[in-house]
């Protein structure tokens, strides 16, 4: 009898060290799962802030893509605006070079017309003394006879 009771003490203890644990680990598994409903939640919330992170950033993406494109087509007016300005700036030089050297004829065939001018200035003058001195020797001529 004593052995059998000592042998119930000794279950009963083990029973009640296998309770207190079996209560340790279940305040473990209480703490546990409440760790685990908070880390959860947390992660639920990490992604949807993710979520909401990568939808703002491909709007972002998105809306640069189509300022890109504008800016793009605003780049191509302008080289094809600038390479119109080029070809008239081309023409205008070749007609600027050619009109610079109609200009230069022009000085050259106005300072030749100038000296004829003056030549023939020189020349009526001396015409004209001639004239005068005709008119006084006819007047001379005219009152001798």
């Amino acid at each position: 009898l004593t052995e059998q009771q000592q042998e119930i003490n000794s279950l009963m203890q083990r029973k009640s060290a296998v309770d207190e644990e079996n209560a340790h680990l279940k305040n473990e598994f209480g703490n546990l799962n409440w760790k685990f409903k908070d880390k959860s939640q947390e992660l639920k919330d990490t992604e949807e802030c993710a979520q909401k992170k990568e939808e703002q950033n491909r709007l972002v993406i998105k809306n640069m893509e189509e300022e890109n494109k504008g800016l793009n087509i605003c780049c191509a007016d302008l080289l094809s605006d600038l390479e119109k300005l080029r070809k008239q700036e081309a023409q205008w030089k070749k007609e600027k070079s050619g009109n610079d050297a109609r200009i230069k004829n022009l000085e050259t065939d106005l300072a030749r017309t100038r000296e004829q001018i003056k030549s023939l200035h020189t020349i009526f003058s001396n015409s004209s003394s001639q004239v005068d001195v005709k008119r006084e020797e006819l007047f001379q001529k005219d009152c001798e006879m």
